[in-house]
């Protein structure tokens, strides 16, 4: 599908004052964002999400809006740190001076011994957080903000999520099928011009 898509990107072309054809891919950058976007949604690795678990965690994102809700005071955080547990199933949010905002055991990760299980959290989490960006966007805290994945030692995994008007975090997860239909789309363009 990207390719097929890449391929209509590089035909289309306009005309310049010399008559020359000439790309115009600024117009194609929403249309590159939709399928990015609409692969990040689409992208599974590792273990399949339950209904549970998306529940548990949508109800986690809707207990920080109550803590951080609209208002005229807005708080300063940087990140909400989402600490997941592999032996424990909880996952933990905290804000930036590691005061516990809320927690949920995740019954699906619970002794979980997956060797991808933090690149199958990032991947669900990254997911939950979009479909639920119009709670996220609107939270009391002062934009830019981020979600931020630890594991148990407190160490940094992933962004996944930064509320910020103009930016998209895309990561690895993301673009491993992508990746050559975007450099091959790229290479075909620029040799073009």
């Amino acid at each position: 599908m990207v390719a097929k898509f890449c391929k209509t990107i590089i035909k289309d072309t306009k005309s310049n004052k010399n008559g020359q054809k000439q790309k115009n891919i600024k117009n194609h950058l929403p249309i590159i964002n939709y399928i990015i976007i609409f692969a990040q949604k689409n992208t599974h690795i590792g273990m399949n999400t339950t209904d549970q678990t998306t529940q548990q965690i949508e109800r986690t994102i809707k207990k920080i809006a109550q803590k951080f809700h609209n208002s005229e005071d807005t708080s300063a955080l940087t990140d909400i740190h989402l600490r997941v547990s592999q032996d424990s199933g909880e996952l933990l949010a905290f804000d930036d001076e590691n005061n516990e905002i809320t927690r949920c055991v995740i019954e699906q990760w619970i002794d979980n011994k997956d060797e991808d299980f933090y690149d199958s959290v990032t991947v669900i989490l990254r997911n939950i957080l979009n479909k639920n960006h119009d709670i996220i966007d609107n939270l009391g805290i002062l934009k830019p903000f981020g979600f931020v994945l630890e594991d148990d030692d407190n160490e940094n995994i992933a962004e996944l999520y930064l509320a910020d008007d103009d930016t998209i975090i895309i990561g690895d997860d993301l673009m491993q099928d992508m990746d050559n239909d975007l450099d091959t789309f790229l290479d075909n363009l620029l040799k073009e011009n």
